[in-house]
């Protein structure tokens, strides 16, 4: 589950990586044909709108794409770890360790190391990392 997830999550849109790449590649065509049009005689307004459309489209492309691949840095989800306390009846020992799959509350596991009778598996429980809050979030 963990990894399969993750990776869901962080996957930006084909649809909208196309867009991105296209617009991106219409801005070069227009910085190259602003270019042609400055050296032919009499263009030159049209030469400054395709440099102006050219960088326009360029710097939003690329705005848009690290933008958008930041926010998916962002939204990566991460499994919390998820840990099992043992405890014996007898003699009270404890053990924590990583919850495996099989794990339920009052399941009896292994022999305790000190008295030898049947631990139980008293807690299960995930722990809690406190994030910290960026102050501008946009």
């Amino acid at each position: 589950m963990g990894k399969a997830s993750s990776s869901a999550t962080t996957k930006i849109s084909s649809f909208v990586l196309m867009i991105i790449f296209i617009t991106l590649a219409l801005s070069l065509t227009a910085l190259v044909l602003a270019i042609e049009a400055y050296y032919t005689p009499g263009q030159e307004l049209t030469a400054g709108y395709l440099l102006l459309i050219g960088f326009l489209g360029a710097a939003l492309s690329t705005y848009v794409l690290f933008q958008t691949r930041k926010r998916m840095l962002r939204l990566r989800i991460e499994a919390p770890s998820i840990t099992t306390t043992i405890e014996c009846r007898k003699c009270g020992f404890k053990n924590i360790r990583e919850f495996q799959r099989g794990d339920y509350i009052f399941k009896e596991t292994e022999p305790c190391q000190k008295c030898n009778e049947n631990m139980l598996i008293t807690a299960i429980y995930r722990e809690v990392k406190e994030r910290k809050r960026e102050l501008f979030p946009f």
